[in-house]
């Protein structure tokens, strides 16, 4: 695998950019490689500045749930940069995108949009801390919500692979806000609420862990959450970046039938461009500016090239509903093949997976929450990482983050990765 030309891109990178790179994960430090430049992809596949071809089961951290360069999203797009690029005020875009929204998932009666998933998490948080007029606010370790101050603690993703849960530039007052509970385990929630009595804002919480690889709520751990918020009168906020529009048209809240007061969105409610979406409980957004006195704003926020690529996204998933039916399908048989080759090589592996979304941890326990997630051998999720990308498979670049399976993963793909993982 020649990579001559990604070596002299990085290179050039690093006297640019922080370890050459946008956003940590990206830098394959964890995996004890220099990243590899994409040049672009095509469906199921990337191809790197070099020429080589891999199937990616990344798909740009899980947006792509429809392929790369989706013809009809891509067209889409184009007609509309056409029509001017930014505003910076209302178009019929937004509406339609968030009747859309609204239409999957009704418990998003009103709703904001923003540009990334940390502003719509920040946002949220800050609607539920105007709407209650409390401070403090429960996250779990483990789990990620973007790099906003206030939940850079005990985070996941990239800040669990480096071992830094705790960023530097944030101040020790203002983390302090921030109430740590453990995954899965309802009696360090409940802990945090009778030793904080009427001062929890809100939980927020993955429904499907996915920043600390794949972790399922156990079956009762939903509706706890959901039951103690009320009893509390806190706000429950699923951040459904990952899961939105991913385990299904309504997301992991018609999955596990919980209902919760606000929901973040990201990734595929965008179709891949800059876009999320924050929302829930009417009377939660009447506390929103204009209406209210929580203030929020953006000036590409709702931007039309974006809400095009979401709409067109949206619709066509809708279009299809069997395309659910399938990706699930194919992600069990890939993760029947890393079961197959743990057998076969007498490996410490545990699958977890739900839906199109997949961890492979290397590791003897079962992983229930954070523990089991660190559990995991590092070396040979690297060693791993590297037999994947010599045979011309895209995985994450870290034991910590999903496996991503697409509509575009044809049955080719999916019996030439199985090929790889059993050989």
């Amino acid at each position: 695998m020649n990579i001559r030309k990604s070596e002299e891109m990085y290179q050039v990178a690093c006297g640019l950019m922080p370890g050459g790179v946008n956003s940590p994960v990206r830098a394959f430090g964890s995996v004890g490689r220099n990243p590899l430049f994409i040049d672009h992809g095509k469906g199921s596949h990337i191809y790197d500045v070099d020429g080589n071809d891999y199937i990616d089961y990344v798909c740009s951290w899980g947006p792509g749930i429809l392929g790369h360069a989706h013809p009809e999203v891509v067209e889409a797009v184009v007609r509309a940069c056409y029509d001017g690029l930014t505003f910076g005020a209302p178009t019929g875009k937004e509406t339609r995108l968030a009747q859309l929204v609204q239409e999957c998932i009704p418990s998003m009666e009103m709703m904001r949009m923003v540009n990334s998933g940390t502003e719509a998490t920040m946002s949220a948080i800050r609607a539920a801390r105007g709407f209650t007029g409390r401070d403090k606010i429960i996250k779990f370790k483990g789990c990620y919500h973007g790099h906003s101050d206030g939940l850079l603690v005990q985070a996941g993703s990239a800040a669990l692979t480096q071992s830094v849960p705790d960023s530097g530039g944030v101040p020790a007052s203002y983390a302090q806000q921030t109430l740590v509970a453990l995954y899965n385990d309802k009696d360090s929630v409940r802990e945090l609420f009778d030793n904080n009595k009427d001062q929890i804002a809100a939980i927020i919480v993955e429904p499907v862990a996915a920043n600390m690889g794949v972790v399922l709520p156990e079956d009762d751990f939903l509706p706890f959450l959901r039951e103690i918020t009320e009893e509390n009168g806190a706000i429950l906020i699923f951040d459904e970046v990952i899961t939105g529009f991913r385990l299904g048209i309504g997301g992991a809240q018609e999955w596990f039938g919980v209902k919760p007061d606000m929901t973040t969105l990201g990734k595929i409610v965008g179709g891949g461009m800059p876009m999320a979406v924050y929302g829930g409980r009417k009377d939660i957004m009447e506390k929103v500016a204009p209406l209210g006195k929580v203030y929020q704003a953006g000036t590409l926020s709702g931007n039309p090239i974006a809400t095009t690529a979401g709409i067109k996204t949206i619709e066509l998933l809708k279009a299809q509903p069997d395309l659910y039916t399938r990706i699930e399908a194919n992600t069990d048989k890939l993760a029947e093949a890393f079961r197959a080759r743990a057998e076969k090589y007498g490996l410490d592996l545990h699958i977890n997976k739900i839906g199109s979304l997949m961890s492979a941890f290397f590791t003897d326990q079962d992983v229930k929450d954070y523990a089991g997630a660190v559990s995991a051998d590092t070396e040979a999720y690297a060693e791993y990482f590297g037999y994947m990308l010599e045979n011309g498979i895209y995985v994450a670049p870290s034991q910590f983050e999903a496996m991503f399976v697409s509509g575009a993963h044809s049955d080719e793909d999916i019996k030439k990765t199985i090929q790889v993982l059993t050989d």
